[in-house]
């Protein structure tokens, strides 16, 4: 699934391919995504014009002249493709691969804009959705209205995270995934986080002390924002379609990484693999406590 980062770097991506566009049409191919597609709510946008794009926790917000908001998730697999106005296909994100064979029968909904280039969304597993609202109600969406800090923003701090937590007695693993405390993370990069934090997944919260929540924090921004500059980094070779991708996914220390071993130096033990709440969690039994 696209975390934080992929969905910003998608945003960014998209700045710059289609904002200021006119949508002047909408083809559905296929409906039948999370929540059904209606056809007479997605051809109310034909028309009109992006005004600005927005990236809260793992959606994208399409803010549109007529007063009206796209929200749209990419669930499991769902992913934007970018057709520009010479027909030449390019990626807008490092998280997957361009295969035609592979690519046209998922392609459930696309947008033409007044330049001739085309949007298109892929979802294989149909998990993503789009969802409509008002601008000046968008706020109070279901779907945005429970969502916790960004955790780049100035409020996921250190108090923020203190009060959070003092009736709490969770793992940490679930409570850095729960959006509802804070909005964004998946679990490629909660794994990422405890690991560099030198904390267990399974550790209970109640024992955190002081300065490994400050850690957390700290360590949370650090790789989130790193996560994005290196996708954001092959942006531009996206736009001149050489195909290169990012690269962070290199960098991975223990997502991923069952049976090899630690990557800290003075580490002998091999990465672990177990799941949590369906979820697996891979970490050092050594250096995570």
């Amino acid at each position: 699934m696209p975390e934080l980062p992929e969905v910003e770097v998608v945003k960014r991506s998209l700045e710059n391919l289609i904002g200021n566009l006119t949508i002047k049409d909408v083809d559905v191919n296929e409906p039948n995504l999370r929540y059904k597609v209606k056809i007479k709510e997605i051809n109310q946008i034909i028309g009109s014009k992006i005004l600005d794009i927005k990236r809260r926790s793992k959606y994208l917000l399409f803010f549109l002249t007529k007063g009206v908001v796209m929200i749209v998730h990419f669930g499991m697999t769902g992913k934007f493709l970018f057709i520009n106005k010479n027909k030449i296909k390019k990626k807008n994100s490092f998280y997957y691969n361009l295969n035609d064979k592979k690519d046209n029968k998922h392609n459930h909904i696309v947008f033409t804009f007044n330049n001739k280039s085309k949007l298109i969304y892929n979802d294989v597993r149909k998990f993503g959705f789009f969802k409509f609202d008002k601008i000046k109600n968008f706020k109070e969406n279901p779907h945005l209205k429970i969502l916790g800090p960004e955790p780049l923003e100035k409020n996921f701090n250190f108090n923020y995270f203190k009060d959070c937590i003092k009736t709490k007695n969770r793992m940490i693993k679930d409570l850095l995934m729960d959006q509802k405390f804070v909005s964004g993370l998946g679990n490629i990069y909660v794994n990422e986080i405890l690991f560099y934090c030198k904390i267990s997944p399974v550790r209970k919260i109640i024992h955190l002390k002081d300065l490994e929540i400050k850690e957390i924090v700290k360590t949370t921004k650090k790789i989130l924002k790193k996560a994005i500059l290196f996708g954001g980094s092959s942006i531009k070779n996206f736009s001149s379609s050489s195909g290169k991708t990012g690269s962070f996914q290199q960098q991975f220390s223990v997502y991923g990484k069952k049976g090899n071993f630690c990557s800290n130096t003075d580490c002998n033990y091999m990465i672990i693999k177990i799941v949590l709440s369906n979820r697996a969690s891979f970490f050092c039994p050594k250096c995570q406590k």
